[in-house]
This record gives structure tokens, C-alpha cells and sequence, in this order.
């Protein structure tokens, strides 16, 4: 695990980001970079490690967001650069849509081991798009066409590919110039406790008023339950704000899915492979989907995706799916050390236990501000609603971008999520000390904007 270093006891930023150096590169990517992404704030990567981050003016950062939730072991995990180099001196490529290679068969063996299923099949990608994509293409074709329908949740974020942007719907942006968009596609409201789309008095009611809804309304007016291929769903929401769903949800979610012979399609490309104390958030509610999706965490940085789904189910047959680079063995060979470290560093448990940790630090923060309107997260994946008013719960969009700004400037790497989230999403293997430096900052800053809010 990443050492402490001196991080404590000196400044993190010594030149105003963005210093010179990094002027430099924002000029030269908007001459030649397609301008389709929006960053938060003008950090120019110079190189990383562990927790840290150190940018091409020489300042250091301390990262809460795991570079999107990718660098759950760390960054540059020595181990993971040793992986891959050994496998770099061997083949750096095969396609394993049209030959064989042990290393395949290696690491899916790995991820059906840590997976919920008894028995399991995977399909490698790579990225979580195209996790997803695949996902659709075996739901679908698991019935032969002859059920096309699939229903997603309004705030999923799925990916941006044509079939997973179809799905995704958490910013409008995301969705305008590019329809048509794949057809036979319906959403409904997710169970958001603190913001339930319909009147409730629990957690438990909002996700019983979802679950009517779906039954009700969807499967009882707009659709047969005979054409619904798939339910798909993030355990928890990641960019429509971290939305934790109350504990009945997806158990009754499981049982509407079997009255009707319906697949769940579990997408865990953010929540998956730690990232909330276990190796797949699903487990927190004790179901088992037929389908997972993951990517993001699986190989330390690499591109990978995968589809780990039941036997019976990933049946698609010879031709109907393939992907040229998808199971590279570089790719294969770090998510196989990325498995091996979480498990002998412990990090499922560490991650359940800090976490546990930095709940109780935001919680304690909310009796002291009004500007925290709402807690939650499992494991490293720990949202904190920023509102402008605890009573209208009005989100507070600028000042949650004003605490992003002001933590990057003081050396704390932090996104949002939703509306007004702040993301706390950092390494499974964060020094404690880093932990704890970070969050006095955000913290710090937390109070400082609750004042300027109140005056």
C-alpha cells in the first residue's frame, strides 16, 4: 500500500493552477482536441501515484474522484506497471474474437470467481459502453428477438455509444442532435429517498411507489410484460448523484423481474470492483442479477470492460458479437493483479471501513451547516448533496462548483454528480493520511461556502 510521505507537513500547491506549463497544453488542446467533454477544472496530469497526482507545474494533488473511479488499487500501482510489463515482453495483441489465448481464459476465470454467480460466462470489451452494449445484445438475444423492450431508470448514466446513450438519462446534453436513438426504450423514476419522484414518508415507501409504478403502470398500459427483454439499472446511480436506493428496492425489483421471466442487466462500470466494499454493489441487497456490466476499476488504468452474466444466459452464438481488441492480454494481465491486490491488501474491508468513517465526518458536518442537505454512499462511494435550503431543497449547482474550484486550488482533486453532488470517491488504498488532509480541506471549504450562503 501507497506510503504516507511527507504530504502532511508541506504545501500542496506552490504555483496558482493553472500555472504556466499548464496555459501551455489548454491552448494546444482546444486547437486540437474535439471539444465534446467538459472538464471540471483545468488540471494538466504531468504524472501519478497512489493518492497523488502532480500536475506539469509541479504542484501535488490529493485525488478523492480515483481519476473517474478507474484507480481503485491507486495509481501506477507497482505491482499492475509490473503486470503489464511482463506481458508486454510477451504479446501485446492476438484477437481473441478469432483465435485462443490462455490469458483469456485465465482472467475470466478470475472475474467469474469473484462474481455473484454460481455458475458464469464473460464476454471481455473495452470500456463500459460497450459493456453495455454487449449487455443489451445478450438480453436481447437470450429471447431471439422475440422480446425487444428494455427499461432503464431517469438519472442512469450508461455511456454515450448510440444503444447505451439510448439508456442513459441523466443530462439532457447528453441525448440532443443524436436521435433517433435505439427504439422500444422506456424509462422510469428511480427510487431517490431524498428526492422520491412520488409522495413518501420512508425509503421504503419510495421504492415500493417505484416498483407499483413499474408494475401499474408500465407493464399494466404500455407494455406486456412479454416483450420485456431487460430491467437496467446502476445499483447506485454514479453521475445522476450518487443515489443510494432504500434496501427494499431491488429485492422486489428481483421478484417483478421473475414473476414475468425478465433479465436484470446490472451495470457496475463505476460501483463494481470494490468500489463499495464489495466486489459488486448488487451484493449489498443480496440478489443476484442475471447480467453484470463492469469497466472503469477492472485493469488499473487500461482499457478493459466486461460482461459477466449467468451460463444460461450468455448463449449468444458464433458471429452475432465479437470485438477486435476486447480481452487484450495487456489489459488482462493488469485486471488480474488488480484482483489479486484487493484481495491481499484487504481493500474491500478497508474501503467498508474508512468509508464508514467519512459518512460520520459528513454526517457531523451536517448538524454544524445548513449547505449539506443530504449524506449517503456505501463503501469509497459517498455522495454529499449540497442544497441552498434544507426545506425547498433547492440544489445548489454554483456553489457546488464554487467548492469543486476551491478544493482543486488548495491541492484536493473532487468532482459533482447529479445536480448539486459532491463525489468522495477516492483510492480503496488512500493512505489514511491523505484521507484525512483531503477531507480537513474539503471541509474547510464546505463551512467556509455554508457562510457565505447563510450571510
Amino acid at each position: 500500500m501507497e506510503s504516507g510521505g511527507a504530504v502532511k507537513e508541506v504545501p500542496l500547491v506552490r504555483v496558482e493552477p493553472p500555472g504556466p506549463k499548464a496555459l501551455q497544453v489548454l491552448e494546444e488542446d482546444r486547437e486540437f482536441l474535439m471539444q465534446s467533454f467538459v472538464r471540471w477544472y483545468p488540471l494538466v496530469v504531468e504524472k501519478a501515484k497512489g493518492s497523488l497526482v502532480w500536475d506539469v507545474d509541479g504542484n501535488v494533488y490529493i485525488d478523492l474522484n480515483s481519476a473517474l473511479a478507474v484507480a481503485n488499487v491507486g495509481h501506477t500501482h507497482p505491482r499492475v506497471v509490473d503486470a503489464i510489463k511482463k506481458q508486454a515482453e510477451k504479446f501485446l495483441h492476438f484477437s481473441l474474437t478469432d483465435f485462443y489465448y490462455k490469458e483469456a481464459v485465465d482472467a475470466a476465470r478470475d472475474l467469474v470467481g469473484i462474481s455473484p454467480f454460481d455458475s458464469a460466462k464473460v464476454f471481455f470489451a473495452n470500456s463500459g459502453a460497450e459493456s453495455i452494449e454487449g449487455s443489451l445484445k445478450v438480453a436481447r438475444g437470450f429471447f431471439q428477438g422475440k422480446r425487444t423492450y428494455i427499461i432503464g431508470f431517469l438519472g442512469a448514466f450508461h455511456g454515450r455509444t448510440m444503444g447505451a446513450l439510448s439508456i442513459t438519462s441523466s443530462k439532457p446534453v447528453q441525448r440532443r442532435w443524436f436521435s433517433p436513438l435505439v427504439p422500444n426504450i422506456i424509462h422510469v423514476p428511480y427510487p431517490y429517498p431524498y428526492r422520491c419522484p412520488f409522495k413518501s414518508e420512508t425509503p421504503e415507501e419510495c421504492g415500493e411507489a417505484v416498483l407499483g409504478y413499474i408494475e401499474e403502470w408500465i407493464l399494466g398500459k404500455i407494455v406486456d410484460p412479454s416483450e420485456v427483454a431487460a430491467f437496467i439499472f446502476e445499483p447506485i446511480q454514479g453521475e445522476g448523484g450518487y443515489i443510494v436506493p432504500p434496501d427494499n428496492f431491488f429485492r422486489g425489483l428481483r421478484k417483478l423481474a421473475d414473476k414475468h421471466g425478465i433479465l436484470l442487466i446490472d451495470d457496475e462500470v463505476q460501483a463494481g470492483m470494490g468500489r463499495t466494499g464489495r466486489w459488486f454493489a448488487i451484493e449489498h441487497w443480496g440478489i443476484t442479477p442475471d447480467i453484470i456490466a463492469v469497466a472503469k476499476g477492472i485493469a488499473g488504468g487500461l482499457p478493459l470492460g466486461a460482461i459477466i452474466g449467468s451460463s444460461d444466459v450468455m448463449t449468444l452464438p458464433g458471429g452475432s458479437h465479437a470485438s477486435t481488441f476486447g480481452g487484450n492480454p495487456v489489459s488482462l494481465a493488469a485486471m488480474r493483479e488488480v484482483i489479486n491486490i484487493i484481495k491481499e491488501e484487504r481493500l474491500l474491508e478497508r474501503a467498508s471501513r474508512l468509508g464508514e468513517e467519512v459518512i460520520k465526518f459528513f454526517n457531523d458536518m451536517y448538524e454544524e451547516t445548513e449547505i449539506i442537505g443530504d449524506v449517503r454512499g456505501k463503501g469509497f462511494m459517498i455522495g454529499v448533496e449540497l442544497v441552498k435550503d434544507r426545506k425547498t431543497k433547492e440544489p445548489a449547482k454554483k456553489e457546488l462548483a464554487t467548492l469543486i474550484n476551491r478544493c482543486f486550488k488548495r491541492g484536493v482533486l473532487v468532482i459533482g454528480a447529479g445536480l448539486s453532488v459532491l463525489r468522495i470517491a477516492p483510492p480503496l488504498s488512500i493512505p489514511e493520511e491523505h484521507l484525512w488532509r483531503a477531507l480537513e480541506i474539503v471541509g474547510d471549504e464546505i463551512r467556509r461556502l455554508d457562510k457565505e450562503v447563510r450571510a
